[in-house]
């Protein structure tokens, strides 16, 4: 049987992984999005907090045998703030977050964008050797803050790894943590963006650990000497790659080694992992109102969004 992720869950993580939030003064805002309830302990250290909670559910037959059906959830999506510009900012964001992302909400992508040796779950390593290394091997090494910053975005700002010993591969390891259960995990693309050069020729080879196997899979080659963009599209036994703690690890060498003269070198811009889940496949906003608290100092400005999303399935009776 299917498992379908819960629509609040979905559009918490739309909105926590989409949200920036500028203010006048030019930097980002601190935003905490949750399920509800609102927490006034967060404010003393967030500018805002989101939450997300379900106000109603309507299932749908489609067919007359009650298979096929449609839910509708309504859930109520609210902006906390105790400050009013940040309040109207945060506004405009969760309209725009929804209205950009209203075909794709069980969509997410996962990059190295902010992420340093001590932030997030997301690391990056490099290694040289004459073998694929596996995960937990003692031979990786953790990139260094201003090389992770190269992995940020997708620019000419590259990481490379070079190395001269005959017969080694420069290699990267990525680690991307899956916030999704992994049940409810639909598809996984990896792509990386790069490229590799060593004296028998161009190229680099990206692979995916299967953590049940022990081995590396799924292998895609790129064969220039300037930057191109390789992906693993995964469909199926998806639980094989991602691993007890949610992790899906990505490999990526240089083709060929290094001679002993001349280096193997792979350069690596940017890394992404693109996740699609089991659940909600459509949403918008609705409505919107202000239920601003003046009552109480400090003043507490808040909007609530009425936002419907829409799931299809297939429930099979006995």
């Amino acid at each position: 049987m299917t498992s379908f992720e819960d629509p609040v869950a979905t559009v918490v993580r739309l909105l926590d992984k989409n949200m920036h939030l500028v203010q006048d003064d030019g930097g980002l805002a601190s935003v905490y999005c949750s399920k509800e309830w609102y927490d006034q302990e967060l404010l003393k250290n967030y500018d805002g907090q989101v939450t997300v909670g379900l106000q109603r559910a309507d299932d749908q037959k489609l067919s007359l045998n009650g298979i096929n059906r449609r839910r509708l959830s309504f859930l109520k999506v609210n902006g906390w703030s105790s400050n009013r510009d940040v309040r109207e900012k945060l506004c405009e964001e969760i309209n725009r977050i929804i209205r950009e992302k209203r075909a794709v909400p069980n969509v997410t992508g996962y990059d190295f964008v902010g992420v340093g040796p001590p932030t997030g779950t997301h690391k990056a390593y490099h290694a040289a050797s004459d073998s694929e290394l596996p995960p937990g091997s003692v031979g990786w090494t953790e990139l260094l803050a201003e090389e992770y910053q190269k992995l940020w975005y997708s620019d000419d700002s590259r990481y490379s790894k070079s190395q001269s010993e005959n017969g080694k591969y420069s290699m990267v390891l990525f680690r991307l943590k899956i916030e999704s259960k992994e049940a409810v995990v639909k598809k996984i693309v990896l792509a990386f963006e790069g490229y590799g050069t060593a004296p028998s020729g161009n190229g680099v080879t990206v692979k995916v650990w299967d953590h049940v196997n022990e081995v590396w899979e799924e292998a895609q080659t790129g064969i220039g000497g300037a930057d191109e963009t390789i992906t693993i599209t995964l469909t199926s036994d998806l639980t094989d790659y991602i691993d007890d703690d949610g992790y899906v690890w990505l490999l990526a060498r240089t083709t060929n080694p290094s001679d002993g003269t001349t280096a193997a070198v792979l350069y690596c811009d940017y890394a992404l992992c693109t996740v699609t889940v089991n659940g909600i496949t459509y949403c918008d906003v609705v409505g919107f109102r202000d239920l601003d608290q003046v009552r109480v100092k400090p003043f507490l400005w808040r909007t609530e969004f009425i936002v419907k999303t829409w799931m299809f399935e297939k429930v099979l009776g006995g």
